[in-house]
């Protein structure tokens, strides 16, 4: 046990630090990782803290409420510490967590999608903007992805990111929002990089359509 509480202080001690190479941040996490999976209820917790906000911004982008968002959230982290002695490091901890986050919220989705006040990335009371803030583009109308920032049309928006599938909006915003590259939302998604890459293709492809008459 004291060899086990020195792995998860050594591991907490990198985690600290920023800057750390990839390869550094790696061994640090999959310390934190082992020793969870060993019964280490500290470990479990410091891995909550590396990515709860992670979690909880991904559930907020793609359910209706926060109260969903808040379920969502805790739900993921419940099936992530109960399946820990199946993660076998085939990936990185974060991916494998984050697939368990976006399954669970398309679960919940599936559930609210009969119920007619469904709906998906609603502004933000205090801005009045989409939740979903994407680089900047000195030509916002020539990409759909590049015009939710605009508070003008977030009406719009919203009515038209509710035309895609629910795989096409989680595609969508783990790309546009959360930064991913294509192979990681594969993984995430449990999909190929160019199913991804085509999910991406068709809710691009729709947004234009839906958004092809707005001018920033």
């Amino acid at each position: 046990m004291r060899k086990d509480s020195a792995k998860v202080q050594a591991a907490k001690a990198e985690s600290l630090h920023f800057g750390l190479s990839p390869a550094r941040d790696d061994l640090a996490e999959r310390r934190l990782v082992e020793a969870a999976q060993d019964g280490d209820q500290g470990a479990f917790a410091e891995l909550v803290r590396r990515y709860d906000r992670s979690v909880l911004r991904i559930a907020l982008r793609l359910l209706p409420s926060r109260e969903d968002a808040q379920d969502a959230y805790q739900d993921a982290f419940i099936k992530a510490y109960r399946r820990l002695d199946t993660f076998r490091f085939q990936c990185r901890f974060h991916t494998w967590l984050y697939r368990i986050a976006t399954n669970v919220c398309l679960d919940h989705l599936r559930r609210r999608k009969s119920r007619p006040e469904f709906g998906v990335f609603e502004a933000d009371h205090e801005t009045g903007r989409s939740p979903l803030q994407l680089a900047a583009d000195p030509r916002p109308s020539s990409s759909p992805e590049q015009m939710l920032g605009s508070e003008e049309i977030s009406r719009r928006i919203k009515v038209a990111l509710e035309t895609l599938s629910d795989r096409e909006r989680l595609v969508f915003t783990l790309r546009h929002h959360e930064g991913m590259r294509l192979r990681q939302i594969g993984e995430t998604c449990s999909m190929s990089e160019e199913s991804a890459k085509q999910c991406l293709f068709r809710a691009t492809k729709k947004l234009r359509k839906e958004l092809q008459d707005v001018r920033a």
